[in-house]
């Protein structure tokens, strides 16, 4: 049977007198890439916060890696986070550091390493996420809209982790910088072994990058399921979606 990395049961999640979800389910399988949509304001991104511990739900459990998140203690709970990485819509970079230092700063928090190690596997962070080391002491400003984006997953990476959220990792990228985005990210996918939870709006994203796709609507999960099939199913915000000429061009 397939691990089952991330497992939401009878999730509830309100602020004030605004229900975002209500006994939403979602399970996420070891190595897939689950790519998220829906529409504005359905919650997609509350969603990952609440897995990842930034936002709290009001009622339902979130287990990782087998694990309900609410019932360990500070430790355990720490030891589990180290095997997740977050990358945010806007990279998150620190803007006072070098990319190099960006990228050592996990390590900084979370292992003993010595600095010239850290500098080493840092570099080596970066090339994976396709930049080269004459990045590494450069600012956040002195790059690209890309190449930050490239930045921030080297950062990601930083701890080697087997869970990677990604939040609309493509956004503000041109449509080339976007493809070769997505190629890297199913290569390392590939190559890493990582599981995926991808929040994005980019149908080539979903079409280049995800095993299935699942659909926030109504406060839950309302489909889930490999793109094909998803994109046939008779739901309106699901047929605007897919049945415009972009949508028509990746199913």
């Amino acid at each position: 049977m397939t691990e089952a990395i991330i497992d939401v049961k009878g999730l509830r999640t309100q602020f004030g007198d605004h229900v975002v979800h209500d006994n939403l389910d979602m399970t996420v399988y070891r190595g897939e890439t689950i790519g998220v949509i829906g529409p504005s304001g359905c919650g997609k991104s509350v969603l990952l916060s609440e897995i990842v511990g930034l936002l709290e739900p009001a009622a339902g459990e979130i287990r990782v890696f087998g694990q309900d998140l609410d019932a360990l203690s500070a430790g355990d709970r720490r030891q589990i986070e180290q095997r997740w990485a977050v990358m945010f819509q806007d990279g998150a970079l620190f803007s006072n550091l070098t990319v190099r230092e960006n990228v050592m700063a996990p390590m900084r928090e979370h292992t003993d390493f010595s600095e010239q190690l850290m500098s080493e596997l840092a570099d080596l962070k970066i090339r994976m996420a396709g930049l080269t080391v004459a990045s590494a002491p450069k600012h956040p400003s002195d790059l690209s809209g890309g190449m930050r984006k490239r930045a921030a997953l080297a950062r990601a990476l930083a701890l080697d982790p087997e869970l990677l959220f990604l939040d609309e990792p493509t956004a503000g990228l041109d449509p080339i910088t976007a493809g070769k985005f997505d190629d890297l990210l199913k290569e390392l996918s590939r190559l890493l072994g990582l599981t995926v939870f991808l929040v994005t709006h980019d149908l080539d994203t979903l079409k280049a990058t995800c095993d299935r796709i699942a659909v926030l609507g109504d406060k839950r999960v309302k489909f889930i399921g490999p793109l094909a099939e998803v994109a046939q199913v008779d739901d309106p915000w699901i047929q605007e979606y897919f049945g415009g000429p972009r949508g028509r061009a990746v199913v």
